[in-house]
């Protein structure tokens, strides 16, 4: 191993750890003893419990999946093209079952979305997105290609476990790669499910066996042991800044989606009544486990009450200040920090938790079918700083766009992820992008609307923020090649 390859034992323990403990999960003691290191013994190419691509030990999922490769780069583009149909066609059929599955196993969100975020992997695109670009001039003519690296190695979250491995899958493949994926140990088997039925239909319509494997029960050694593998030459991160720093000191090229808490500016300018719907849309799809759902609301004094009654008028239940301080004790804890100071602690337990039973724990009882909560509060209350990923939505009244603007940007902390404006002041649209300079800025719609879902684009479950790729497409996933011939083959 190169040495400038290895990577910090210290940080990767403490990645996965913290991996781990997200969402109040603790890795299983036969992840952690002696007998995983001894799987890395002897690698056989040989999936755990005869389910194609799911393997014990990372180095035998890696040796498979580069076989897969090449068998991969064999059958050409047309074989890229079969494996993109399969598994939109599968996510389509098996959303029902997949949807209730991962929800079983994760315990958050909304069944119904759950099985929305699959029906709509068919809008991930795939080989189309990699026309060569081609020059030519009186010196020849050159090629430039997009190319794949191989074999990818992904890190997957517990908030969208299958969703975002088909979407890999699709962005990755049509590449021309090869994958294996490391979930979060609370959708581990989540993935299994998916990956063996996609591997299966997969080898009968191409002959291709583990072109998409998984780790069955993911640790710190196989985290370690793919991103030191020789097989893998580049990684995917889904993940906090300790995840991404992990995969960047790997030597490899890394694609990284970092944290994200998006703001939402209402001026007044527009319609309140859509605002306020299309807010709900966004903040409460999935229990607001989405990364690019809406976070927070910074509305301007003068239309708050149009905008606050709106959200009443369209399903959300409000907070008086004694109820919102029973849920936010509920929600966060205060940790000491040093020099005396502290700050908040998301409880886990209560992430993408029903607007229901966050109700239960603000004291009232609302109807089960609740869309989201909504207090006001200052901008420096823990439900606006902290990325908490419940359907329960801030509302902060602002005296003019540049202090809300001012307000959004504090909020959104820098990282660059997404923000959110309804306005129809095309000056106060273009200063909050500008002053937030994120990867993700919609105008006048749900957050959904970024991903193509009732906007114009397309969808992707990978938004690289911390690397800069942004939404990820097949093209993401290349190197780029040039082909030169000199002095020949111009034809005009």
């Amino acid at each position: 191993m190169n040495p400038s390859l290895a990577i910090d034992e210290a940080l990767v323990r403490s990645v996965v750890e913290e991996v781990v403990k997200t969402f109040g999960r603790a890795p299983s003691s036969a992840s952690t003893n002696s007998s995983a290191h001894a799987a890395f013994a002897s690698p056989a190419i040989v999936s755990s419990a005869r389910r194609s691509g799911v393997f014990a030990d990372a180095p035998s999922a890696c040796a498979a999946a580069h076989a897969a490769f090449l068998k991969l780069s064999a059958g050409g583009i047309a074989a890229r093209v079969k494996v993109i149909e399969i598994v939109k066609t599968l996510c389509t059929q098996k959303a029902q079952e997949w949807g209730r599955f991962e929800f079983a196993e994760t315990k958050i969100g909304r069944l119904p979305d759950k099985v929305a975020k699959l029906e709509i992997v068919k809008l991930v695109p795939g080989v189309e997105w990699l026309r060569p670009d081609a020059r030519s001039g009186d010196h020849g003519i050159t090629l430039e290609e997009f190319t794949p690296y191989g074999v990818i190695a992904a890190i997957l979250p517990m908030t969208h476990s299958i969703p975002t491995l088909s979407g890999n899958i699709i962005n990755m493949v049509a590449a021309g790669n090869a994958v294996v994926f490391n979930p979060h140990p609370g959708g581990a088997k989540s993935a299994a499910l998916a990956i063996a039925t996609f591997n299966e239909a997969i080898k009968a319509a191409l002959g291709i066996e583990n072109l998409v494997c998984t780790i069955e029960q993911p640790s710190l050694e196989s985290f370690d042991a793919l991103c030191k593998a020789p097989e893998v030459r580049m990684l995917c991160v889904t993940g906090g800044p300790m995840v991404v720093a992990a995969a960047m000191k790997s030597g490899k090229r890394a694609v990284c989606a970092g944290p994200g808490n998006p703001p939402v500016l209402v001026d007044g300018t527009g319609c309140v009544q859509r605002a306020a719907k299309q807010i709900i849309e966004g903040a409460a799809f999935d229990n607001n486990l989405l990364c690019i759902g809406e976070k927070e609301v910074f509305v301007l004094e003068s239309c708050a009450d149009a905008f606050i009654a709106a959200l009443s008028r369209h399903g959300a239940r409000a907070l008086n200040s004694n109820q919102l301080d029973r849920l936010t004790k509920g929600a966060f804890s205060m940790k000491p920090d040093a020099g005396g100071c502290s700050h908040a602690v998301l409880n886990r337990a209560l992430v993408g938790a029903d607007a229901a039973v966050l109700a239960k724990h603000a004291g009232i009882d609302v109807p089960a079918d609740t869309p989201l909560l909504f207090a006001e509060t200052d901008e420096n209350h823990p439900f606006v700083y902290e990325e908490q990923m419940m359907p329960m939505l801030p509302i902060i009244r602002v005296k003019g766009v540049e202090q809300g603007i001012a307000g959004a940007l504090k909020a959104e902390h820098g990282y660059k992820h997404s923000a959110i404006i309804h306005s129809l002041n095309v000056e106060h649209m273009t200063a909050m992008a500008r002053a937030l300079d994120t990867t993700l800025f919609v105008k006048n719609g749900a957050c959904t609307a970024g991903l193509g879902l009732g906007g114009e684009g397309y969808l992707s479950y990978s938004i690289a923020t911390t690397t800069g790729e942004g939404i990820t497409t097949p093209r993401t996933f290349t190197r780029t090649r040039r082909c030169v011939m000199v002095d020949n083959l111009r034809i005009y």
